[in-house]
Parts: structure tokens; C-alpha cells; sequence
């Protein structure tokens, strides 16, 4: 049933009518619990209240289903702007950004132009930029990109999933770059013949990874709320002196709060993935699919409203 739920909602998230009617109707029914806002400045409390309770933040401009070059640039400049913002208010956070809503799919060199407008402000005021990988189809060609970029911005990160055959190849292949790199189980419905369709391998890669990662010595941005892999990867840099400083525990706003404090109090930094956008719709469908219990929380803010 739980994998029938999923790949409804993950059929769901690629709707583009549904989509543009939850832009029409905006945060309602549930999704204000998993999205901050609507725009940055009405997320800007959001991250200071997470801020003050000494968690940190990365803040993802949601934005999806992007098919001309002027949309593609209406989200550059809206990301701009946000990074700007951060540095102003002096918030302990960065940002996430999918390059899908900044053209991808349209042509390389709009996408390249505009990541490295969004990068160069970024490095200005001295915010560190993710990129967020997408389905596999795309995963190539994400990483051509990073390795380009990362040689002129060093502030600079990307997403390897770790339901993907492919990743383990591509941390050996990126460590030379030394790269602060989240590592996600993956939201996307892929076929067996590129991905772990059994949950038991996708975890089992998953501890792969992160350790591997270690041992080459970069940063690891672990993003999960499996109680089960929190453990083993505290076990596993007690048992190998791996320092604080050199990983953090990433979650999603909204999910798994009380954890996220725990682990604070335990002295481990965490980070909060906070989306804020009116493309809200895609994202909030693959939280439903990634744990489908979410659907209580939902229908309890449906019928409080």
C-alpha cells in the first residue's frame, strides 16, 4: 500500500495542471506545514526562529516546470535577491536551487550564464550556493556542470542520491575537488536499470556513501530522518575520530522537529531545509511520496481550516 502511495504522489508531483492550480490557490491544505512562504521576505522569521534555537538553514526557492527564458530569469533574480537578503540580515543560512527553474532544459548557455550571475553575488557577499540534483536523466550533465563552475566558485556544493547505481562512482570521481556534497536517498520514481528498487539497498548505499566520503576527507551534508542511519553514522565518526566540523545532520522543515533538537543539544550541527515559492506544488507532492504518514498531518490542517 506505502509503495502505492508513493508512486501516486510522485505522479502527482509531475502534473503540470495540478500545478498551476495550486499556484492559483496557494499554501492551503497542509503545505504551510513543509513551506515557509510564499516569497523570502515572509520566510525570513521562519529561518531567524530556527536561527535562535541554534539550528542553521538552507533555503530552497521552489520552482519547477520552468519552459521560457524569461521565467528562467524572473527565478535567477528572485535567488539573487535572497542571497542578498540572507547576508543582510546576517542569517546562518544558504541556498539550494534547482536548475530546472533557471533553464536547464532550454539551453546550456542560459544556464550556465545564470548560475554564474547567482554565484558570482554569492561569492560577493560570501553564501554558499547547492545545487540539487533531479532525476537521473539529468544527473550527468548536473555534475559536467558543478566540476565546471567549482573551479571558478568555491562556494559551491551539489546532491548525490544514493538510490542511484552511479554514486558511488561519482564521489570517487569529485573528490578531487574536495566538495561539500549533501547525500539524499533520492524522491524520484527511476527504473531499476539506473537505481536500488529495494529500499534495504538504498539504505545499505546510502552508509556507503557517507562513509566513503568521509574517508576521502570532505564535507558531508547528511540528509535524512532515518533514525537508524542518524545512529550508525554517529557510531561511525566516534569510532574514526572523524571531527564535527567536518559533516552536519540536514532535515526538512516541518519533519522530525524534536530530533533536530535533540541532535543539537547533542552538540551536532543541523540544518534545515526550508523551500519558500509559490511552485510549491512539486516538492510538497514528493514529501507525501517520500513518507506517506505525512497524508495525517495534511488532512488534520484540512480540517482545522
Amino acid at each position: 500500500m506505502e509503495k502505492v502511495l508513493r508512486d501516486g504522489f510522485i505522479y502527482m508531483s509531475q502534473n503540470k495542471t495540478l500545478n498551476s492550480l495550486a499556484k492559483k490557490y496557494g499554501l492551503r491544505f497542509g503545505a504551510s506545514r513543509f513551506v515557509a512562504g510564499e516569497d523570502f521576505k515572509t520566510s525570513v522569521p521562519t529561518i531567524r526562529e530556527l536561527n535562535a534555537k541554534g539550528l542553521s538553514v538552507t533555503v530552497d526557492h521552489l520552482g519547477e516546470f520552468i519552459t521560457t527564458v524569461a521565467e528562467a530569469n524572473e527565478n535567477r533574480d528572485e535567488i539573487v535577491r535572497a542571497i542578498e537578503i540572507m547576508a543582510e540580515e546576517k542569517l546562518d543560512a544558504y541556498m539550494s536551487l534547482k536548475l530546472t527553474s533557471l533553464g536547464f532544459d532550454i539551453s546550456d548557455e542560459l544556464i550556465e550564464d545564470n548560475m554564474r550571475q547567482i554565484l558570482t553575488t554569492a561569492k560577493e557577499v560570501g553564501v554558499f550556493v547547492a545545487i540539487d540534483m533531479e532525476d537521473e536523466a539529468r544527473c550527468e550533465k548536473t555534475l559536467d556542470l558543478f566540476k565546471k563552475l567549482k573551479t571558478d566558485f568555491e562556494g559551491l556544493g551539489t546532491v548525490i542520491q544514493s538510490y542511484l547505481y552511479r554514486s558511488e562512482d561519482d564521489i570517487n570521481h569529485l573528490a578531487p575537488l574536495k566538495p561539500n556534497l549533501r547525500i539524499v536517498k533520492g524522491a524520484y520514481k527511476e527504473p531499476a536499470t539506473v537505481a536500488f528498487p529495494e529500499k534495504e539497498d538504498v539504505d545499505h548505499n546510502y552508509l556507503k556513501l557517507v562513509k566513503l566520503h568521509l574517508a576521502n576527507g570532505n564535507y558531508a551534508s547528511i540528509a535524512t530522518h532515518d533514525d537508524h542511519m542518524i545512529d550508525a553514522v554517529i557510531e561511525h565518526v566516534k569510532l574514526n575520530n572523524i571531527p564535527l566540523d567536518q559533516f552536519e545532520f540536514q532535515m526538512l522543515y516541518g519533519i522530525r522537529v524534536e530530533r533536530q533538537l535533540e541532535l543539537v543539544r547533542q552538540g551536532y550541527k543541523v540544518r534545515v531545509y526550508v523551500p519558500y515559492g509559490r511552485d510549491w506544488y512539486g516538492y510538497f507532492m514528493r514529501r507525501l511520496a517520500e513518507r506517506p504518514a505525512n497524508v495525517a498531518f495534511v488532512l488534520k490542517g484540512m480540517v482545522k481550516r
